[in-house]
């Protein structure tokens, strides 16, 4: 039984996909640090820890997997992102991913931050 190979996007540098993430909410208005406050709720990271997976270049999975605390209100997450619905997703690093997405996505239509939050 062949094992499917991991996406490409899980050995892909954090630090690379994070100033594309940043691009998307500050071309609609929106901020880094708002960017950040998503990271971090999601995450568990602090503004420090953050800083430290960037410039080490920790690639998205070691990312995701070394988070402190990922936020437990995230299933509260839903809809769709790049065509995928994110509560059908089953590969659990991939919906983490994608959950990131999501928010940023909400992030740039203009959502208010406590909504994004699920506060």
């Amino acid at each position: 039984m062949a094992v499917a190979a991991k996406h490409r996007i899980y050995s892909m540098s954090f630090a690379r996909v994070y100033p594309l993430l940043v691009a998307k909410a500050e071309k609609k208005g929106r901020s880094k640090a708002e960017v950040d406050e998503i990271i971090r709720w999601l995450t568990g990271y602090g503004a420090k820890e953050l800083g430290a997976k960037l410039k080490k270049q920790t690639d998205f999975e070691t990312f995701i997997a070394e988070a402190p605390r990922l936020n437990p209100s995230r299933a509260l997450i839903k809809g769709v992102v790049c065509g995928v619905r994110v509560e059908d997703i089953k590969e659990p690093t991939m919906r983490e991913i994608r959950y990131l997405d999501k928010l940023i996505d909400e992030l740039a239509k203009g959502k208010a931050m406590d909504r994004i939050l699920r506060k």
